[in-house]
């Protein structure tokens, strides 16, 4: 398997993991919510509610930003290397390797480390549509694309 092979099924796990976190967020905070009962208390119960529906609310909020960032996922191409850097380009560079695709960070692979970087990040902006030799400056540095693979 490649390493680009790898880096998106990397990138595919982060996303489903996204999702699959805030979905069982999302079920947590209902079945804590359902579960409450009535007591002589009843601000507490009133609090207690209040929390889970907040708590429900974030879940939901991570879940829609979880199905953006698989929909944006979707884009990102698997294909064979071009001349020019796309999404779902592995970008070689002086200052490191980066994977175009979504933001999911640091990623280790066979002991290298490439950072997942969307297209619509700064840096990932600079570089797309660039090819081998061409020189981006970002936060006042030179990034030399030394291979697009």
């Amino acid at each position: 398997m490649t390493l680009k092979q790898k880096l998106y099924n990397l990138c595919e796990n982060y996303v489903a993991d996204r999702i699959a976190t805030a979905q069982n967020a999302i079920e947590a905070a209902q079945q804590s919510a359902n579960d409450e009962t009535k007591s002589s208390a009843g601000d507490k119960y009133e609090t207690g509610r209040a929390m889970m529906q907040q708590e429900a609310e974030w879940g939901r909020k991570q879940l829609a930003e979880a199905w953006a960032l698989k929909q944006s996922f979707e884009h990102v191409s698997n294909e064979q290397p071009e001349s020019r850097v796309f999404a779902g380009s592995v970008v070689y560079t002086n200052k490191g390797i980066f994977y175009l695709s979504i933001s999911a960070g640091k990623l280790s692979v066979d002991g290298q480390t490439v950072f997942a970087i969307s297209v619509a990040s700064p840096l990932g902006g600079k570089l797309l549509g660039k090819s081998t030799g061409s020189v981006v400056n970002f936060n006042e540095q030179d990034f030399t694309i030394l291979n697009i693979a």
